[in-house]
């Protein structure tokens, strides 16, 4: 920043010391040319030494106008981020769920319609689809399509033009966000750590007991790693936890997520970035400790939907298919295209 800034300066002094040097010259010229009835020699002389001090002044106004304008961006920022609309309500006491919401993770998406402002078109134009709890849902779709919308929708990030979300008979929009997102629970595709501990990465809350964490750690086979560390569980985390390696960062926000037994799991891609032998582990857990959950999983490779109870087919915002991996195959659909597509790319390299 500051090689670059200094860099302009020079520029901008370099142009405005020359411009000022064209101006007295052609100036003297002028003068010399005029007759002497015109302009008398000891004006000339005057009109000179006041004249060499342009370059300076001149230099002076540009940069104190840029500067004036640099720092005008600051309060440009500020009165911009003072208009944007905030979220909704973090808690809402009128409208408090069960303490043990969602139960079963009956999921309805009614005509739902998503744009991201008011003044752009619609991403999402009026999915609707009906998940029983317990079902395992895979989305797929070409890039764009809109699947990373719809998660966000179901966590409120995005907020819904049209249409409903209800999940165990409530409508998701009349929750607090606080309410909304604690129930739900999330393995991003690259995992999110803070610069802390172990504790305060896998239970940043501090809901939950010590056992409780030794046990999550346990069943996400990070417990001999962390009782290995002289700290334990307040052993260091750094940022974006580089001290650890990306196979240990993705269990550990699989423990997180076991840690609070959430009924309803989104996935996006949870073993995109790990060894196959990592992604043999998630996938067991997955099966084993989430198998009454309800899971919506986006995914970004065919394989990963394969065994799901059904597939989600998004194709330009609208739900396309919604079937049984083995009926859309069966049959020509968008879904068998893709899976052909990712088998012609597979046979290829």
């Amino acid at each position: 920043m500051d090689f670059h800034n200094n860099g302009a300066n020079e520029w901008l002094g370099f142009r405005s010391e020359l411009i000022g040097c064209f101006v007295v010259c052609f100036s003297t010229l002028l003068m010399v040319t005029l007759p002497s009835s015109f302009m008398k020699p000891e004006y000339v002389g005057l009109t000179l030494s006041y004249g060499l001090s342009l370059n300076q002044v001149l230099l002076f106004a540009i940069w104190s106008s840029c500067l004036i304008e640099n720092k005008m961006v600051s309060v440009e920022r500020i009165k911009q981020f003072t208009n944007i609309p905030s979220e909704a309500e973090w808690r809402i006491t009128d409208c408090l769920p069960d303490a043990n919401w969602p139960t079963k993770g009956d999921i309805d998406v009614i005509d739902l319609k998503v744009r991201y402002r008011h003044n752009t078109p619609l991403v999402l134009k009026g999915i609707t689809i009906s998940i029983h709890g317990g079902e395992k849902i895979g989305v797929v779709g070409r890039t764009g399509s809109g699947k990373s919308t719809l998660i966000q929708a179901f966590f409120r990030i995005v907020e819904p033009s049209e249409g409903k979300i209800i999940i165990d008979g409530v409508d998701i929009c009349t929750l607090g966000l606080h309410d909304l997102r604690s129930r739900f629970g999330i393995i991003p595709q690259e995992p999110v750590l803070f610069e802390g501990t172990i504790r305060s990465n896998i239970d940043p809350l501090e809901q939950y007991s010590d056992d409780e964490i030794w046990q999550a750690l346990d069943r996400c086979q990070l417990k001999d790693a962390v009782a290995s560390k002289p700290e334990k569980l307040d052993a260091s985390v750094v940022d974006n936890g580089e001290n650890w390696s990306v196979g240990q960062r993705q269990l550990l926000s699989l423990g997180r997520v076991m840690l609070k037994r959430s009924k309803i799991l989104f996935m996006d891609e949870a073993t995109a970035s790990v060894d196959s032998q990592t992604d043999a582990v998630i996938q067991k857990i997955i099966r084993e400790d989430f198998a009454a959950c309800t899971i919506i999983s986006i995914a970004h490779r065919i394989p990963t939907v394969m065994d799901c109870d059904r597939v989600l087919v998004i194709d330009a915002g609208l739900a396309k298919e919604f079937d049984r991996p083995a009926n859309l195959i069966e049959r020509p659909s968008l879904f068998g295209a893709l899976v052909q597509e990712y088998a012609n790319r597979s046979s290829d390299v």
